[in-house]
């Protein structure tokens, strides 16, 4: 199988194609400069709305995980470029997609969404049918809404479409863990807010096998939430975090003080509940590797870190 994948050089984009390679498939990046070799990538500039449409003749599959990174102060233009990174790409893609000739298009477009579409939704368990009109309130939530919606051009043109609901992703090289680590391991973390906010979470090796899943598995389509199946509250994964690395968790921060250093992002990140549950990928039989995030902080944190070939 030919996949095509955009962010292929960032953290979850790094680890599916070192998955997909690992299982003897062959990897199309999407770039932003022109390869060398126009028929082992394909070029896409989005700042002028212009893709290599037909490069993708050949391509089965094509996993799509480009976007501005939520992390940092939203500024007015910081929101904008989270926006648009993500609703205008996913759009110009689906477009070049659908524009293919029905022989020459791809099976499925696996088109990255977040939980960040549920918004704070307290104790709510929320499955993967909490669709349309089921949406929480806010910046990420309209992003997400936009975000999904911008794939339609492919849906309509009889691509299966996924769109897997990414919770926060565990992992030694990037994301949430390396950012909080410094601060426990000095024995100053401590719970954010109340600490009973929910945390949808993934170990990163089980996100690219969830997404490899998504690609490969005709049952799985639309709305997929990328998640393990057991959440823990706030509170819970600062003990969790306590316990692996050995240190004490004495050290709460209280909400206004994560509002006053993160801004916007602390409210509808760092302070909102998710809870969020994988049931489609059970139904379809998926074995996560690190189901508790006990045993995926162990994984991260207990052995030595492991270069990939």
């Amino acid at each position: 199988m030919t996949v095509a994948v955009s962010g292929s050089t960032g953290l979850i984009g790094t680890a599916l194609v070192r998955q997909l390679k690992a299982a003897g498939h062959t990897v199309k990046p999407i770039l932003r400069h022109k390869p060398d070799d126009p028929t082992t990538a394909i070029h896409w500039d989005q700042a002028h709305g212009s893709i290599d449409a037909g490069a993708f003749a050949g391509v089965d599959a094509v996993v799509h995980l480009a976007g501005e990174s939520i992390i940092g102060r939203w500024t007015e233009s910081k929101r904008q470029r989270i926006r648009d990174s993500r609703v205008n790409g996913t759009a110009l893609l689906s477009k070049a997609l659908a524009s293919l000739d029905p022989a020459e298009r791809p099976g499925v477009l696996v088109s990255a969404s977040a939980t960040g579409y549920y918004g704070d939704r307290g104790d709510t368990e929320l499955n993967d049918d909490a669709g349309p009109g089921k949406a929480g309130d806010g910046f990420l939530s309209e992003v997400c809404i936009a975000w999904e919606a911008a794939a339609d051009p492919a849906r309509d043109a009889g691509l299966r479409v996924v769109h897997p609901r990414i919770g926060m992703v565990l992992a030694r090289e990037g994301g949430a863990l390396p950012t909080m680590l410094p601060a426990f391991r000095f024995g100053l973390g401590g719970t954010l807010g109340s600490g009973r906010q929910w945390v949808g979470w993934i170990h990163l090796d089980d996100l690219a096998g969830a997404l490899n899943a998504c690609v490969q598995d005709d049952r799985l389509q639309g709305p997929v939430n990328a998640v393990a199946p057991h959440p823990v509250t706030n509170q819970q994964m600062t003990q969790l975090l306590g316990k692996v690395l050995g240190r004490p968790t004495i050290l709460p921060v209280p909400a206004f003080g994560a509002k006053l250093v993160f801004g916007e992002l602390a409210e509808e990140l760092l302070l909102a509940s998710a809870r969020v549950l994988p049931r489609k990928l059970e139904s379809v039989g998926f074995d996560f590797s690190y189901p508790t995030m006990e045993a995926a902080l162990r994984d991260l944190l207990d052995k030595p870190h492991e270069q990939a070939a």
